[in-house]
């Protein structure tokens, strides 16, 4: 048997407005669409893609499980790991990105801040 896991290739995050993610992401993270169609937008971060897929389409990626709305609140916190959380807060803020908690000192030992996309995913920056 093929030892495993040896990380996360891809992730999907599920969005309502595929526009308004796809320039988020390209804004933010300063990435380029690697693949798209009228579905979906890959982002490539990596070791790892995140695909941004409209909720119209996740129904049939997932089913029978259902697909939630952003509305029940926050699922998932994705974490990033910077250099200098306090000097990359300070370049989000001035992309107008709003933080909701950070930069602070954990007491596990770490200084993080995190943020939200359009679709309600929240982001961690990490150091």
């Amino acid at each position: 048997m093929e030892s495993w896991p040896s990380g996360i290739s891809a992730i999907t995050l599920f969005v309502e407005d595929l526009e308004a993610a796809k320039r988020f992401y390209g804004e933010v993270f300063g990435l380029t669409v690697a693949f798209e169609d009228d579905d979906s937008a890959v982002f490539d971060f990596g070791n790892s893609i995140v695909n941004l897929l409209r909720t119209e389409a996740a129904g049939q990626l997932i089913a029978p499980a259902p697909v939630a709305s952003a509305a029940h609140g926050s699922r998932v916190q994705l974490t990033v790991e910077v250099e200098d959380v306090d000097a990359l807060c300070a370049e989000l803020v001035g992309r107008g990105v709003e933080l909701l908690n950070g930069p602070m000192d954990r007491p596990w030992g770490i200084r993080t801040a995190s943020f939200r996309d359009p679709a309600g995913h929240i982001w961690e920056i990490a150091k």
